[in-house]
């Protein structure tokens, strides 16, 4: 009898996104993000389709779904000539088409279980053209400088920005971690910079921010597909070295803000003595269970919102525990990767020897092992800074009810404040009702209420200059008296 797998059939590929085949050498690859209406029953739904080209030669590639919830779906891009076809197995669909237009269009056919429609995709234009193409770029009130630094652990280079408040300093500095797969500096989805939208406002209201692409991204070394949880440790305390270094830094108050598993990278540097620890950690939607047990919930969370029966996720929830056994309990790479293999193949004939050989290649991968295992209360213990704990009520992928509580017990010998923001996503989008308009369509923003909630919380555990009004900051020629401000907590340390 013929097997398939059911449409969510692996979820920690939410971590591990595949590869693709990249195109002619005489043809650039395809970099950007592509949008389009596809009908279906009743009315259409919007498709996004994210590639970017990865210095091992891959692609990230990604499906949203805006009104199905849906963000960065992993997807697989496999691209012959003008031909491509965009995979995406976790929710059973594909789409197979032209690149035409020198890559502004893609034209094909989008196909579903129960469903096969025509599907155009357009390029949409960069996020970061905020004004007209014929009006020079606004120049920010604040010092913005391109950055390397190196991590001397790994042997790498890392790129990014340094922003820096107008005034004399020195200024409370932090360091942003990204989420889990390779993430550029400004965090970039959609019409969406969720980095580049916190560093803009904490630089502004007088808090210096270091931002870099992920290993293997942008103009980073390394190789994203390689690392580990503990290995980005190395990356946020090299950043945080490198800070120390600039005259116009606040030594004292150094500090680092995680996203996801970024969240989860800081309180591991926090628990850490050397090279560097932070001032203090802010952790939005960090994990607070093990790994293995954030992807079995996701795996439930997504396969309700697709509407799966009953049948499909006890299916996909079956195999995903058989996986996750081998993967587990078969140490040696290629016994494990043929043994993953064969299992993939037993549960869907139709899925080719080569790609299920790929696939068991990713779930073996260092990451892959690394996280099954990573219990993220391990270490806490150790931290001592001052921690601020965040989660959104409409976070499906990391729960804040699930994740919070084992974090706080576990930062017995911190200062821990935590909060659960209604209407608040995992990217910290509040609900889209909220969204503002711009050119009367709805943009995503991140939440007013966290960013004061952060910014406050900053300054609750900092001594810190004034910095020069933002009105004021293009003409100033003389600076503003500094001004000091009482710390509230004492625990802060170098």
């Amino acid at each position: 009898m013929k097997k398939t797998l059911p449409a969510l059939f692996l979820l920690w590929l939410l971590y591990w996104l595949p590869l693709a085949s990249l195109a002619a050498a005489d043809q650039p690859p395809l970099n950007g993000q592509w949008k389009g209406p596809l009908k279906v029953p009743g009315g259409q739904l919007t498709l996004i389709i994210t590639l970017v080209p990865l210095s091992n030669g891959t692609y990230y590639a990604a499906l949203d779904a805006p009104q199905q919830r849906i963000s960065r779906m992993p997807a697989e891009v496999t691209l012959k000539g003008s031909d491509i076809t965009v995979s995406i197995e976790q929710a059973g669909s594909k789409f197979v088409g032209k690149v035409k237009d020198g890559g502004a269009t893609f034209q094909g056919t989008w196909s579903q279980p129960g469903l096969t429609a025509p599907l155009t995709l357009t390029r949409l234009k960069p996020a970061t053209q905020p004004v007209a193409a014929s009006k020079p770029r606004l120049t920010p009130p604040y010092r913005e400088e391109e950055v390397k630094f190196l991590n001397t652990k790994a042997d790498l280079a890392l790129a990014g920005t340094l922003t820096i408040p107008a005034g004399p300093g020195p200024f409370p500095a932090v360091v942003l971690l990204s989420d889990n797969g390779p993430q550029n500096r400004d965090v970039e989805q959609q019409d969406y910079r969720m980095f580049g939208s916190l560093a803009d406002h904490l630089t502004r209201r007088g808090i210096a921010v270091l931002r870099f692409d992920d290993r293997g991204v942008g103009k980073s070394q390394g190789n994203h597909f390689t690392t580990t949880t503990v290995d980005l440790v190395t990356d946020a305390q090299a950043a945080m070295v490198y800070l120390r270094a600039k005259p116009l830094i606040d030594q004292r108050y150094i500090g680092l803000i995680g996203h996801g598993e970024g969240a989860n990278v800081a309180l591991l540097a926090a628990a850490e003595q050397q090279p560097a620890t932070p001032a203090f950690v802010v952790a939005l939607s960090g994990y607070g269970i093990p790994g293995r047990d954030v992807i079995l919930r996701q795996q439930v969370e997504i396969m309700r919102l697709i509407g799966s029966n009953p049948a499909q996720v006890k299916a996909a929830l079956e195999l995903h525990k058989e996986m996750v056994e081998i993967i587990r309990q078969t140490p040696n790479d290629n016994q494990a990767r043929g043994k993953v293999a064969a299992t993939l193949r037993f549960n869907n004939t139709d899925m080719d020897p080569h790609m299920a050989r790929a696939r068991a290649v990713q779930l073996t991968s260092p990451w892959s092992r690394y996280f099954l295992d990573f219990d993220p209360t391990r270490s806490l213990a150790d931290v001592k800074c001052p921690v601020l704990l965040l989660g959104g009520s409409n976070d499906l992928q990391v729960d804040p009810s699930q994740n919070m509580g084992p974090l706080k017990q576990g930062l017995k010998n911190a200062k821990v404040k935590s909060a659960k923001l209604a209407g608040v996503n995992h990217w910290f989008q509040p609900e889209m009702k909220d969204w503002p308009l711009v050119n009367g369509e709805q943009t995503p923003t991140f939440s007013p209420k966290t960013l004061t909630t952060v910014r406050e919380w900053i300054f609750d555990n900092t001594e810190r200059p004034q910095p020069l009004p933002t009105s004021d900051a293009k003409t100033a020629t003389t600076p503003k008296p500094a001004a000091k401000r009482a710390p509230k907590s004492a625990q802060a340390s170098r």
